[in-house]
Parts: C-alpha cells; structure tokens; sequence
C-alpha cells in the first residue's frame, strides 16, 4: 500500500514538473519538483527488489546497486555543473542514449527469464523495449558526435532507404520468431545488434544542422521504451514518466519542426545543408558594410526602441552577461529594450531563454517571435548576436532557397540593423545570408563577448 501510494505520489510529481518547465519562470523548481518524483520513485522501487527465483536480493548485489545509484549522481551533478552551455545539447544527447540503452538492457535481462508461462503481452512489451531503447542509445550517439562537428554533413550512400527497409523487415521477423515462442537469447542478441545498426543508419544520413530534432525524437523513443518496460514489470511510475516523456518529446519535435516549416520526413529523409548553398544569394544585391564600435554605440544610445536577437554565437561567446550589461546600460538612457526569440535560435529548445535567464535578463523581456514580428518596422535598432539563419530575409522571399517558408524574426524591417558576428560564415542552413548585403545592415565583426563589452563601455561615457 505504501509503495503504490509513493509511486502515485512520484507520476503526480512527474507532471507537475513537466507543467511547470514549460516557463522559463518555473523551470529551476520544475527540475527540483521532478528530481524529487524521482528519488520518491527510486526509493519505491527498492524494497520490491528480488532476484530471479523470487528470494532477496543479496548484500554484495545491494552493494552494486547502491555503487550505481551514487555513480548517477556523481555523474549527474558533474554534468550539470561543468558543461558549457555550448554544449549542453551534446550531454542531453549522452543522457537520452544512456536512458535508451539501460531500457533496452532492462528489457534483455527479462527476456532472459520468460518462460512457457510467460504471457504475450510481457514478451512483446520486452521486444518493443529493446527495440526502441537500442535505436535511441546508438542514434543519440551518433547525434552527440555529429553536435561535436565529427561527420556534421549528411552521409548518404545508394540503396540507403532499401538498406534500413531489410533490416527493419528482418528485425520484425526475429520478433515474430520470439514472440511465437522461441526464447532464445541468441536471437535477442542478434536483435538488438540490427536495432542499435538502425539507429546509426537513421541518424547518419540526417546533417548536424538537424540534430537538435533528431534530439527530440530520439528523447520521445527513449520514453517509449521506458513505458514499454513499465509494462512488463507493472511499474507504474515507469509507464506514466515514460508516457510523458514520449509524448512531450513527439510534441516539442514536431513544434521544431512547425518552426523551420518542415515536416518531420523531411527532417529524417532529406539529408538538408547538404546542397543548396546558393539559394539565397542567387537574388541578393547589395554590399557588405561594416560598422565601428562607437558608431554602434551612438546609434544604439540614441534609439527609442532597441530589439535584441540572440543566437547561437552568443552561446559560443558565453557573453549573455555582457549583453545583460548593456541592456541595463540602455535603460539607463530611457531606451526600450527587448529581446526577439526565435523557437529554434542554438542548438535546442530554450536554448536562448535559459542563457539569457542564466544571466539574470527579466523574463518579461524575452517576447517571442509571434509577438515581436509586427512591432519591428518600429524599432529603431535591430542589434543580432550570433544569429544567422533565423533572421535570414530568403526564407520569406527566395523560393529558391532551402529555408524558404520557414518562420524568421522580421529583423530587416528595424529601421537599423546592426549584426554581430566574427565573420561572414554560413548558419546551419549553410546558406548565404541577404540580411547582410541590405542598405540598413551594418556588420560589426569581432568575438561578441569582446564587442558587447566595449559597447557598453561606449554607451556609459557616451
């Protein structure tokens, strides 16, 4: 009785803390009202631990337990603490893995137990576990390596659809052949072994540019796979953390996906940022003209309204501080500042609500890209950090390019636009940028964390 009760208690938690993430104002006691549900769940879990024959689990098997148990946290804590903000999406992609695989292992060790006796629907939940939870462990893999800039370029190759179509049909046959009553673990073996090859097939045809929906999608596989095992082993809070997890994953997937104004195959199929890079530039005219810091800063003192777009070069810079400074610096001189949000500005959902939050920026000043698009042909100046893509005009006007129809912060209709960037390079897209050469863009290069701090420097003694 005190176990359900404590289970409950833990799914109840699970929810509330989803429901509060959703805002960047709840998000850090979301996290703590999750973690709780968690260690609520885990501690749960223990008193029902037994081994295979039924009897108590023995002290040098508790010993194990407890050494994993404090090996997570460390690691945990470790992760949270000393990775960069840059490379936050890498260790989402390590963790979901790390969920993937330990559902899959899960899923093989009961398999190892079914019996005559066992029931269908324990054997197939087991199946569908290891299935998903080895897809998801080997494509996040592939995902991390991709987000570190090892093979960022789709890898295609002949027949490569025709490949995953055979060995998807052969890992159905080998399920069949289990579910039908051959429990061999040899079969299982080689099961997992075609799963863990499809989630690298997934993944490796599909350019770094995607990778934070790859993320997403593999982050709702993993929940799945969760629940499956939930299934089999009567776990409650499994089942229902699982099923938010998988479904909060397909929602923020295909909300990225709505974002960039593609669908979900296209993510998946169409092996985007391989080619293409001219689309934009084929109907860009105009010059390049770059902006010196003081003359940034006077524009910039004199404005009434300023709009700030933040992405992901800001991140790399780690100069969210810096442009807290001189938004604080701005107000200072009665100039009304706000920053322009894009849903898929760096690499991840959120990415820019939690830099600028980390920096203390008040969260009412964060307006989303809906919001702010009407207001900016009466900005005065557009000041983008590090963006490039999610401000790039072809989306709207080159049918040409890749990015077209894909929704954009209308950053070209300030009246000026001053882009912050350390040189011409291409965004994800890999596509030139028509922002750039308009008569009302200014370029000012150089490392953000370095300029930010000179502008504001500027505009105190201005």
């Amino acid at each position: 009785m005190i176990t359900a009760f404590a289970l409950l208690l833990a799914s109840v938690l699970f929810i509330i803390g989803i429901k509060l993430l959703a805002s960047p104002k709840t998000a850090r006691p979301g996290n703590r009202v999750a973690g709780l549900g968690m260690m609520i769940a885990l501690l749960a879990a223990l008193p029902q631990l037994h081994d295979s024959h039924g009897a108590g689990v023995s002290l040098w098997k508790w010993a194990l337990i407890l050494a994993g148990i404090a090996l997570g946290l460390v690691v945990g804590a470790a992760g949270a603490y000393k990775v960069k903000m840059t490379a936050m999406p890498q260790m989402v992609a390590l963790f979901n893995g790390a969920g993937g695989g330990a559902a899959a292992l899960v899923a093989a060790i009961e398999f190892a137990h079914v019996t005559s006796a066992s029931s269908l629907t324990f054997v197939i939940s087991m199946l569908c576990a290891a299935m998903i939870g080895a897809v998801s462990l080997s494509g996040s893999i592939i995902a991390f390596f991709k987000l570190e800039g090892h093979f960022d370029k789709p890898v295609t190759y002949p027949a490569q659809q025709l490949l995953n179509g055979a060995l998807f049909v052969i890992s159905l046959l080998l399920a069949l052949a289990m579910a039908a009553g051959s429990h061999s673990m040899v079969l299982m073996v080689l099961f997992l072994l075609i799963a863990l090859a499809l989630g690298v097939l997934m993944v490796m045809p599909i350019g770094g540019a995607d990778m934070p929906v790859v993320i997403s999608l593999l982050n709702s596989f993993t929940g799945l796979a969760v629940a499956a095992d939930g299934f089999a082993i009567e776990n409650v809070a499994m089942i229902i953390a699982g099923t938010l997890v998988g479904s909060s994953g397909t929602i923020l997937t295909l909300a990225m996906c709505k974002a960039m104004n593609r669908p979900v195959t296209n993510v998946l199929f169409s092996a985007f940022g391989q080619t293409g890079a001219a689309g934009a530039a084929a109907t860009a005219t105009g010059s390049v003209k770059s902006v010196p810091a003081d003359e940034a800063a006077l524009l910039l003192g004199m404005a009434g309204r300023v709009v700030i777009v933040p992405g992901y070069g800001l991140a790399v810079a780690q100069a969210q501080h810096q442009v807290r400074q001189l938004s604080d610096e701005l107000a200072k001189k009665g100039v009304e500042v706000s920053f322009a949000i894009h849903p898929v500005a760096g690499r991840m959902p959120g990415h820019m609500n939690v830099l600028l939050a980390e920096a203390d920026v008040p969260y009412d000043q964060l307006i989303e890209m809906e919001t702010i698009n009407p207001e900016m042909d009466r900005v005065d100046v557009c000041l983008v950090i590090g963006a490039n893509d999610v401000v790039n005009p072809a989306a709207r006007e080159d049918k040409s390019s890749p990015i077209y129809g894909m929704p954009i912060i209308e950053a070209e209709k300030a009246a000026t636009v001053i882009v912050m960037k350390r040189s011409m390079g291409k965004g994800f897209a890999g596509i030139e940028n028509a922002l750039f050469l308009r008569d009302n863009c200014r370029m000012l290069f150089g490392d953000a964390k370095a300029s930010l701090q000179e502008l504001v420097t500027l505009v105190k003694t201005g």
